[in-house]
This record gives structure tokens, C-alpha cells and sequence, in this order.
């Protein structure tokens, strides 16, 4: 762990508060204001200032996410503030981060990972319900492809329609019209809302497996920017990094992204790192789904020299054991090259053309 206080100056970067930025969404904030809280703690003496700004994600809000193709949807706006030094850090959810940065950037911090199972609001007459005790041909909200490829071959008597919009957006959309019968949202979100008690079902893996870095928190700076690098890097949750790492390491193997539907499921348990990844048609009929294993029981070196800033999948985390790093990362290109040798690539390019289609 970094020593607090040994990385930054005395009263800020430089002299000047640290600036960070966000999106302007209400969650963005909250989980903004939580990563900066976080750091006031660790550095007393430092000012942070908090930047709000809206990105392409935030304003296209009639199509749904895969449709728009961008891979940088929520965070390209905050990584062009970032490289026009305008800002010093960005806090993203790692989900939004595609699995390669563009050059100059990186992740230098992952947080303790959130609960990053999804969850099921229900419409306020559906309250005590579950998916499976829903009137046929009920009608479930998801703007996410893997919900959807999952769930609609779990429950073949539901209907899955996009909805889009902020958190706020979508249960209002839930609430006030007739509808939706319920909608999918990531447990992580609703906890930091603060709206835990409107979840009326938490999707298993067995149920559902979720997204690619699901509940967990990215701090994303310069690169070459040492200073604040060292600064976020005491933020790094070792288990937490070891697990992403694995998962942004298959997804990328894969080629996944918004646009197809790419699941995963990961645990560390006695030094083993697990990962469960699979790849879905649009409709669920089609599946390829496997589990793998490797251990990440590495002792923390001291490497300074010429592999300091090692990256892996975008993430550098210089107090986590490279050796596990490279573990993790290793463990995720495996178990993606399994399922590619299984028929994995079909599956996800009919996917892609079926989508674009769409």
C-alpha cells in the first residue's frame, strides 16, 4: 500500500486541488463522491474539486446501447478532458471501460468490487413476485444483450424489450407506466442509490452471469502522470484487480463488447483464482459456457526498474503481485481461447449481424 500522504505534495498536485471528474448522472456522482471520500481519508491534506460533465452515452438516450456502436460510449468525453489536462483522475464503473485504453491512459485504481450480481425491480403490482411467477408474456426491461440472451432462455414465457435512460429514468418508466412487469439492473447500482429495497429477486449465476468488471469501481489517469498514479494506487482492492483482470482478459480475447452477448462469473478462494465465462446467440438458444482455474498465490515483489508500469488489460496496479496479475490475465486468454476453439467466434459474429440488424 502506498504510504498516505507520501505521494502527492502537500496541499495538492503541484501545489492546486486535485481535480476529478465525472458524468453528470446522479449514480456517476455518488460514485464519485464515494472514490473521493476515500481519498480524502488517505490524504488529509490534499483538496479534491469534482468536474461534471455529460458524455455521448448520457445524450443519446432513444437507442439502445448496442445499437450505437461506439466502444467508448460513457467515458470519451471524461478521457479528452483527461489527456487537455483538465481534469487529474476520472472515476468510471469498470464496466463502462472498454478492454483496451486508448494509449496515454490507464487504470490506476479498481476498487472493492460491489456485489456484481444483477437484480429484479418489480412493478409496484408485482411486488413479492419472482421472474418465474410472472404472467406469460410479461414484459421485462433490459438494455443489456446478456441479460437478455440468458434470461429469455431461463424464462421462455417472458418478453424482453430495451429500456434506456439513467437509473432514475428507468424506474420511473417502470412505475408510472404499465409497460414493463419488472427490469434487470446491476444490484451494485441500486445499493449506491441507496434503493437496496426495491431489488425483488438477485439473479444467481445459475440464473444470470454477469458483465465483464460488474460492481466494481475504475480510477483512470495518465499514464505518465506518476504522481497521481501512486496517489489512486492505494485505492487498488487486490482480489478485486486479480478478478477484473481475468475477466477484461477474456472478454478481450473474445472481441466482446456492448454488442454481444458476453457473460462471466469469477471467485478467489485459498489462492485460486476462478473464472466462469460463457457467450450466448441474441436468444439464448445457442450457448457455450465453461470454468477454469490457475493459482494466484504470488508473493508482492519489489520490481522497480524497467517493468514498473506493467498494464494488464488497461490495469496497473503496481501493489498487487505481478506474478498473479499475470495469472489472472493468462487464466482469462485461456479460458476465451477454449470457447473460440469450441465455435465461440460464430456464436459472437451471427450475434454481432443479428444485432446490427436489429
Amino acid at each position: 500500500m502506498a504510504e498516505p500522504g507520501a505521494a502527492a505534495g502537500e496541499n495538492g498536485v503541484g501545489g492546486r486541488a486535485v481535480r476529478v471528474g465525472t458524468r453528470r448522472s446522479q449514480l456517476a456522482r455518488i460514485q464519485t463522491d464515494s472514490v473521493v471520500e476515500m481519498l480524502r481519508e488517505l490524504y488529509p491534506d490534499l483538496s479534491f474539486e469534482i468536474v461534471a460533465m455529460s458524455t455521448t452515452g448520457d445524450k443519446i438516450l432513444d437507442t439502445a446501447l448496442s445499437k450505437i456502436g461506439e466502444k467508448s460510449l460513457f467515458t470519451k468525453e471524461l478521457e479528452n478532458a483527461l489527456e487537455r489536462n483538465e481534469v487529474d483522475l476520472v472515476v468510471h464503473s469498470l464496466k463502462d471501460l472498454p478492454t483496451s485504453l486508448p494509449p496515454g491512459f490507464t487504470i490506476g485504481a479498481v476498487c472493492k468490487r460491489e456485489n456484481p450480481l444483477d437484480a429484479v425491480v418489480f412493478h409496484p403490482k408485482n411486488c413479492g413476485k419472482t421472474l418465474s411467477l410472472l404472467p406469460e408474456k410479461s414484459v421485462i426491461g433490459t438494455s443489456s444483450l446478456r441479460r437478455a440472451a440468458q434470461l429469455k432462455k431461463k424464462f421462455p414465457q417472458l418478453e424482453f424489450r430495451d429500456i434506456r435512460g439513467n437509473l432514475n429514468t428507468r424506474l420511473k418508466k417502470l412505475d408510472e407506466k404499465e409497460d414493463f412487469s419488472a427490469i434487470i439492473l446491476a444490484a451494485a447500482g441500486l445499493k449506491r442509490m441507496g434503493w437496496e429495497n426495491r431489488i425483488g429477486q438477485l439473479l444467481s449465476p445459475e440464473d444470470c452471469l454477469y458483465a465483464v468488471g460488474q460492481g466494481a469501481l475504475a480510477v483512470e489517469v495518465r499514464a505518465k502522470d506518476q504522481e497521481i498514479l501512486n496517489m489512486v494506487s492505494a485505492l487498488h482492492d487486490a482480489d478485486t484487480v486479480l478478478r477484473c483482470i481475468a475477466e477484461r482478459a477474456f472478454m478481450k480475447r473474445l472481441e466482446g463488447g456492448c454488442s454481444v452477448p458476453v457473460a462471466v462469473n469469477t471467485m478467489l478462494k485459498d489462492g485460486q483464482l476462478y473464472l466462469t465465462g460463457a457467450v450466448y446467440s441474441l436468444d439464448g438458444s445457442d450457448s457455450l459456457k465453461e470454468t477454469m482455474q490457475t493459482s494466484v498465490n504470488y508473493p508482492q515483489k519489489n520490481e522497480d526498474g524497467p517493468n514498473d508500469d506493467v498494464q494488464h488489460v488497461g490495469i496497473t496496479a503496481k501493489n498487487v503481485p505481478g506474478q498473479a496479475q499475470e495469472a489472472a490475465e493468462n487464466l482469462g486468454v485461456e479460458l476465451a481461447s477454449l470457447l473460440l476453439s469450441k465455435g465461440a467466434k460464430h456464436i459472437l459474429s451471427v450475434a454481432r449481424q443479428l444485432n446490427d440488424a436489429r
